[in-house]
């Protein structure tokens, strides 16, 4: 027997996001997909959890009233994610979401890192 999982997203409202110079550009789930694939390369992140990692994401900004979203939001919320799925993609994605300059930026990152509370 074989079972088959379906997965309904919610299309009716486009996403579109808000970037921080000011232009507009329709959200795309893969290009989310592949800033996390590249923050996880050769960690034990496997697709499926990438993949949820953006169900969720879009999800959030869905329920959140859809529209338009800051890219900022969308930064913050695949942050949070990572957090909680691993800590070196975490400071991966983070080194180009917050444009490190130096070790000095990691060193925060990671004091931050170690002295909030995981949900």
């Amino acid at each position: 027997m074989h079972r088959f999982t379906t997965f309904e997203r919610m299309d009716e409202v486009p996403l579109m996001i808000t970037k921080t110079r000011g232009t507009r550009e329709s959200f795309d789930r893969g290009k989310l997909i592949s800033g996390v694939m590249a923050a996880a390369k050769g960690r034990p992140i496997d697709d499926d959890a990438v993949n949820a990692l953006a169900d969720s994401v879009e999800e959030e900004l869905r329920l959140g009233g859809g529209g338009d979203v800051p890219s900022t939001r969308v930064g913050l919320a695949v942050l949070e994610r990572l957090r909680e799925l691993d800590e070196v993609a975490y400071m991966r994605f983070a080194s180009v979401y917050k444009n490190f300059d130096g070790a000095q930026d990691f060193q925060r990152e990671a004091a931050l890192l170690d002295k909030s509370p995981v949900s």
